[in-house]
């Protein structure tokens, strides 16, 4: 069972033939947010007066490391979350679940510039059903997430400051990016998931 149609075609590649695809499923209702929630996070966590720009886990695989170099500078608060596995300069936060997805909401962008192929991407799925606009490598499976969800795909991370400053400075494509993305990311409900498995299963049985 896959999460997306880049890892189907993988396996039928490698010559597998009993592939099923199942895309990951979502509980939409944990992604509404009062402007009041959203103010005190930002406020909890001394991330006021500047635009949020999520790098995303702190891990060197992520790309943060690469996304940090050529952001520093830039008039913006750099972020990354989880347990800190690369020293740089970003503020990381460790946070709860609801607090993750504040953040996500918070932030003006979310990058997803993984250097390894992802099964989807669950971070850029997240962002964009709070209708933050994404920049991602496109690595993997994430393509056929960002692409459906009409966000940005930045192969090369000399492009990502142009990128990110083209959202940042653009509040009208910043907003068409994030109603875009939750458009698509929307019916990835955690109902479709469970029907799907149901279905499946049936089928073997």
């Amino acid at each position: 069972v896959t999460v997306s149609e880049y890892w189907r075609q993988h396996f039928l590649k490698m010559g597998y033939r009993n592939i099923y695809k199942i895309y990951n499923g979502f509980d939409i209702s944990r992604f509404a947010f009062s402007d009041e929630e959203i103010s005190d996070f930002i406020k909890r966590q001394g991330l006021g007066g500047k635009p949020i720009v999520y790098l995303g886990n702190c891990q060197k695989a992520k790309g943060i490391v690469e996304a940090y170099n050529m952001l520093k500078g830039i008039e913006a608060h750099l972020v990354t979350s989880g347990d800190r596995h690369a020293n740089i300069g970003a503020t990381n936060l460790k946070l709860n679940y609801r607090d993750y997805l504040l953040l996500l909401k918070a932030s003006s962008v979310v990058l997803t510039m993984s250097k390894f192929k992802e099964g989807w991407c669950r971070t850029a799925h997240e962002a964009m059903l709070c209708r933050t606009p994404v920049i991602g490598s496109g690595k993997g499976g994430m393509r056929e997430l960002l692409e459906g969800g009409g966000q940005i795909i930045c192969e090369d991370f000399k492009d990502l400051k142009r990128n990110v400053e083209l959202v940042l400075n653009n509040p009208s494509k910043a907003k068409g990016l994030g109603n875009k993305g939750f458009e698509y990311a929307k019916d990835f409900t955690k109902e479709r998931f469970e029907k799907s498995w149901e279905k499946l299963l049936k089928e073997i049985l």
